[in-house]
């Protein structure tokens, strides 16, 4: 990261004080969490759209890099939310057997904006509170589920998120109407 990338180094606890000028699907992201009264810390930051990107955020944090991909099948019509470790490579070719879709790709940021309210670079689990008809299928990598922390956006990628993994789990995504499938991709050989 360069060193004109801004990260407040103080962690907070909860949502900002003050939300002016806070996006409103960020406000939404906190007001979802509070009221499911799920505890989170936050660091705000300038606006990061890799994986490497976050190694310094996730490092103040305290937890290992989550890698968010969009995806969908070669017809458009399955779309997919991969939670993975950000030090494993994606493997299209075994996760589409595990989930038995063929020719996965990157779903475009079209679909990302219709369906979770989400743009490049601010990918998150939290996107699903947004997918009312349920048209994204949440997949977790089985290391993922092996953390006791998850880190996330709030919908943007200006903020980022620390949260129990019991939480996310069994609190906000069965408040958003979703579940997930447990997959297991290959580290790199």
């Amino acid at each position: 990261m360069s060193e004109a990338f801004y990260i407040d180094r103080t962690l907070h606890h909860g949502r900002p004080g003050d939300c002016s000028g806070r996006l409103p699907k960020e406000v939404r992201t906190y007001d979802l969490l509070d009221q499911l009264k799920i505890p989170y810390d936050r660091l705000d930051h300038d606006a990061v759209g890799t994986i490497e990107g976050c190694h310094d955020i996730d490092r103040l944090l305290g937890i290992e890099i989550c890698k968010n991909l969009f995806l969908c099948n070669a017809q458009k019509t399955k779309f997919y939310l991969l939670m993975m470790p950000g030090t494993k490579k994606f493997k299209t070719a075994v996760l589409s057997k595990q989930i038995h879709s063929a020719r996965l790709s990157f779903a475009g940021p079209e679909f990302m904006e219709e369906f979770l309210d989400l743009t490049p670079g601010s990918v998150s689990i939290m996107g699903l509170m947004n997918d009312h008809e349920n048209r994204v299928q949440l997949l977790i990598d089985k290391d993922v589920l092996t953390h006791e922390l998850i880190g996330c956006h709030p919908c943007i990628n200006t903020s980022s998120l620390r949260l129990k993994r019991d939480d996310v789990l069994e609190k906000f995504l069965p408040a958003v109407h979703h579940d997930y499938i447990e997959v297991d991709l290959p580290w790199a050989e």
